[in-house]
């Protein structure tokens, strides 16, 4: 018996009738050999981290605060690793499958799009007016990173619960009523990734507003304090206790009605407070001129696209797809480079202008 059957023996023996067990799993797109030491969840969580160079990007996109000046300040990288341990304990309390959670958890915002959500409605306008047929969505994103993108087009090859969790990961504004409830046919890791990246944001996104001053303690209204805590140790704690408390040995994942609806109100608290306050919008429309020029830019720049992404494709629609996925995959600080270097003035002539030699003289 190899240590991966050893494994799955353990699964089958220990984790709960509701796990998504790694002998079972519905494959992978293009059949694979088994590995003799690893399950195929956890082969799925080592190619995210080892060959996902999206993945590695997280670390320059922004979380809620565009090219922040503070190195305190989370990112989506930095937000990434949160979501993962945050569901790794709820799964491992739930005796869920702690490699298929832990894959999704890494794997759901590879192809989030510079400058957030922000960044993210900018690219979906500048993609439709130049093809109305399609759209943008990060979750859609992130599923074509994993895919088509990686590994010069070739994929990571993920397995097919992987694939779905990181795709049905979104949840908008939605209540956790909905989040709970989870998409028909998902697995319960998915599920758990899914409220894991809410809980993870609704405090590290205050505990951020708090470090830089544009919150306060006194903002936040004193009935949701008095539920999930003062502190942000104290309501991650309070929320993942709550959870597993009232989700042990059950198909689905539940709540407390004092939590959920404390959580829900600390989210719009966050929404109408901070995310969609008039100076983050400032801002928002600011990175949004950035992602639409740049767009404009390589639709109709012949040498601008080849210089970025090495050729001109034929057909509208094609080029389209092409600069929708070399912009998605900016970083802040390369977008905020590019912009510059095309639309700003640096005081100098390109180079062969002037009589200047090229680098090919």
């Amino acid at each position: 018996m190899t240590i991966r059957e050893r494994i799955e023996q353990s699964e089958r023996e220990l984790l709960s009738p509701h796990a998504a067990l790694s002998a079972e799993s519905k494959g992978r797109r293009r059949p694979q050999d088994p590995c003799p030491v690893r399950t195929v969840f956890q082969r799925d969580r080592d190619r995210i981290i080892h060959q996902c160079s999206a993945f590695r990007r997280l670390a320059y996109k922004t979380q809620v605060f565009f090219a922040p000046s503070s190195d305190h300040l989370r990112t989506r990288l930095s937000h990434t690793l949160e979501v993962a341990q945050i569901a790794r304990t709820i799964a491992k309390a739930l005796r869920l499958n702690e490699d298929l959670t832990e894959a999704i958890s890494l794997a759901h915002d590879v192809g989030h799009t510079p400058f957030g959500h922000a960044g993210e409605e900018a690219l979906d306008e500048a993609y439709r007016a130049f093809d109305p047929d399609a759209h943008f969505k990060h979750t859609e994103h992130s599923l074509r990173v994993v895919d088509e993108l990686e590994r010069e087009g070739s994929g990571l090859n993920l397995t097919e619960e992987t694939r779905q969790g990181i795709v049905l990961h979104s949840k908008g504004r939605a209540n956790l009523a909905y989040t709970l409830a989870g998409p028909k046919g998902a697995t319960l890791e998915s599920s758990v990734v899914r409220l894991s990246d809410r809980i993870a944001y609704v405090n590290h996104d205050i505990d951020d507003c708090l470090h830089v001053g544009i919150v306060s303690l006194e903002d936040i209204p004193e009935d949701m304090l008095n539920v999930l805590g003062r502190h942000h140790s104290a309501r991650v704690g309070r929320m993942v206790e709550d959870v597993i408390q009232h989700s042990i040995d059950k198909p689905r994942l539940a709540m407390s009605d004092e939590v959920s609806q404390a959580t829900d109100g600390l989210k719009d608290f966050l929404y109408d407070g901070v995310y969609l306050a008039e100076s983050l919008q400032v801002e928002a429309r600011k990175v949004k001129g950035i992602v639409r020029n740049l767009f404009e830019l390589y639709m109709e720049s012949d040498s601008a696209l080849h210089q970025a992404i090495g050729l001109v494709p034929t057909g509208s629609k094609l080029r389209a797809r092409l600069v929708c996925d070399y912009v998605a995959g900016m970083t802040d600080r390369f977008a905020v480079q590019q912009y510059a270097r095309a639309f700003l003035p640096t005081g100098l002539p390109p180079q062969g202008e002037f009589g200047l030699p090229t680098p090919e003289d």
